[in-house]
């Protein structure tokens, strides 16, 4: 029997908006069935009886669908679903199989796979399931577009296929950027905080990485990559203090307190950042945690201060060495007297406490001179410098003059 071709034709003209689909069966007969009935139902039909020309079919054209047989030799149904994902985001993939068990079924699902249909497949209903994943596929496809037309941030691919192909793309492609942090007093540098970013387009901000990392599960992976990275830049230039951020979850990752990882090594010039926003309640012994990180020679900072959750949780747990202040108590304090009285209170009971107070999120002059006479101590923000990737002109020794750094506590 001849093979169907990838680019196969059909008696009528396909109907345009029934959409493309592109099918992946091992079994010759079955491919032609469903070759058959699909083009007979008006759509535009492609076909490849493995996997190596399934994979020569995703790289040279677009499709709306994709039905593949679960398994075949050399490859597997979730194969071509991860193959699709690392192309396509929101191609909806329907499996078939002839060997159906619970576990094959739960693991589609889990996957991404929008449809799990047993053999020998009806007529009527190959094509309401392809249907259906093609009026999904437009919809995803304006979904989409509404969100850039209002402006919102694309989230990461729903399913786990599409999480897992866009993470790899965004570790392959991760880098550091690093923003001043400067002393009020006479503005020179105190150190540099590492932000992390990526050249993958899919994930369009720190925010999204980290949610990523998250719901695959993977949030230590990505915390030892970072730390690693800026150990690279931190070891070039030994004696600056650079702020690095943590997850709570990386509280729990045993890399962390090694002492001869490559950040730990560096400790005494490292301050880790952990922000307000998240909860400890899943970080079981945190003080203890953060009794092995001190004696290691790290100091902390409770990050986006204002924006997380009331009460004095973080601090009791962190006992940190400095506060930053979140971006939105900062934003427009020239002419918020609320905002004013707020910092103002915030910088002196952490005075009064030992703890220096940095401001974030400062673009304007007036910003700047608000925070300064309120007496905050170090200043972060657009109006001194974007986050950028590390230059070798970056490199600057802490100035001996302005406010000493903070010592180190030694519990």
């Amino acid at each position: 029997m001849q093979e169907p071709t990838l680019d196969a034709t059909t008696a009528a003209p396909p109907n345009p908006f029934r959409g493309r689909v592109l099918i992946v069966e091992d079994d010759r007969g079955l491919l032609e069935a469903y070759t058959d009935v699909l083009l007979e139902a008006g759509f535009d039909v492609a076909a490849a009886s493995n996997g190596t020309g399934a994979l020569r079919a995703l790289d040279g054209d677009a499709f709306d669908v994709v039905l593949t047989d679960v398994v075949m030799p050399g490859c597997t149904g979730l194969d071509i679903l991860r193959a699709v994902r690392e192309r396509d985001l929101d191609v909806p993939v329907v499996l078939v199989t002839g060997n159906p068990s619970v576990e094959s079924a739960v693991g589609a699902v889990e996957m991404g796979a929008l449809h799990y249909l047993l053999k020998p497949v009806g007529r009527d209903e190959l094509i309401r399931c392809v249907e259906h994943a093609s009026r999904l596929r437009k919809l995803a496809g304006v979904k989409r577009d509404a969100l850039r037309y209002l402006g919102h941030i694309d989230r990461p691919a729903g399913d786990r296929a599409g999480l897992e192909a866009v993470f790899a793309r965004a570790l392959s492609g991760l880098f550091m950027a690093f923003q001043p942090i400067v002393r009020t007093l006479d503005g020179s540098v105190f150190g540099w905080e590492a932000l992390l970013r990526t050249k993958e387009p899919a994930v369009t901000g720190p925010l999204a990485f980290l949610e990523t990392a998250e719901r695959l599960g993977r949030v230590g992976e990505l915390g030892r990559l970072i730390r690693a990275s800026v150990a690279r830049t931190a070891n070039q230039r030994r004696g600056t203090v650079f702020f690095v951020n943590l997850h709570p979850d990386d509280l729990l990752d045993e890399a962390l307190f090694d002492a001869s990882s490559p950040l730990s090594v560096l400790a005494p010039e490292i301050v880790l950042e952990i922000t307000e926003q998240s909860p400890f309640d899943r970080v079981p012994d945190v003080r203890d945690r953060v009794r092995r990180l001190r004696s290691l020679g790290f100091r902390l900072a409770v990050d986006d201060l204002g924006s997380g959750y009331a009460g004095l949780t973080s601090f009791a747990a962190l006992e940190p060495e400095f506060v930053k202040l979140d971006r939105g108590l900062v934003q427009d304090i020239d002419s918020e007297p609320v905002k004013r009285k707020l910092v103002g209170s915030i910088v002196t009971v952490s005075r009064d406490l030992g703890i220096t107070v940095v401001a974030e999120g400062i673009e304007t002059a007036a910003e700047r001179a608000v925070v300064a006479g309120l007496g905050c101590d170090l200043m972060q923000g657009f109006f001194f410098r974007h986050p950028e990737p590390w230059r070798e002109e970056d490199g600057l020794p802490l100035s001996a003059e302005g406010p000493p750094c903070p010592p180190q506590s030694g519990s």
